[in-house]
């Protein structure tokens, strides 16, 4: 289970936005449902995340909280020894909604439709 201690500490700070994008880019791309969101590419490439808050609420449990992710996926060509075709990568974007407990702050995370 993803925990955002820090995250729950800044909750109703001017700090929240921050430690939100600082600990889920710090997650790295294995960590969250990226791959399932990918659009042009064919696989996630690499740990370099943008994170954009998009909406904040709060329930008596938890935090919720919808975000935007950048990330890099992967245009393969097909892989043939004279394939001419470099790997090349594209940004990618999903749309993610996180839910902390407010107690233990374990994060389910759902990717959203686009």
């Amino acid at each position: 289970m993803i925990r955002l201690p820090a995250t729950l500490a800044a909750w109703g700070t001017p700090a929240f936005a921050d430690r939100l994008q600082q600990e889920l880019a710090g997650l790295g791309a294995a960590a969250l449902p990226l791959q399932q969101g990918l659009v042009s590419g064919s696989y996630v490439h690499g740990d370099d995340l943008g994170v954009m808050l998009l909406a904040v609420s709060e329930a008596p449990e938890t935090i919720r909280a919808k975000v935007g992710v950048f990330y890099q996926g992967v245009i393969a060509g097909c892989s043939c020894a004279d394939d001419p075709t470099p790997v090349d990568t594209t940004t990618e974007y999903c749309e993610l909604q996180l839910e902390i407990d407010r107690e233990s702050a374990e994060t389910r995370i759902i990717l959203l439709p686009n």
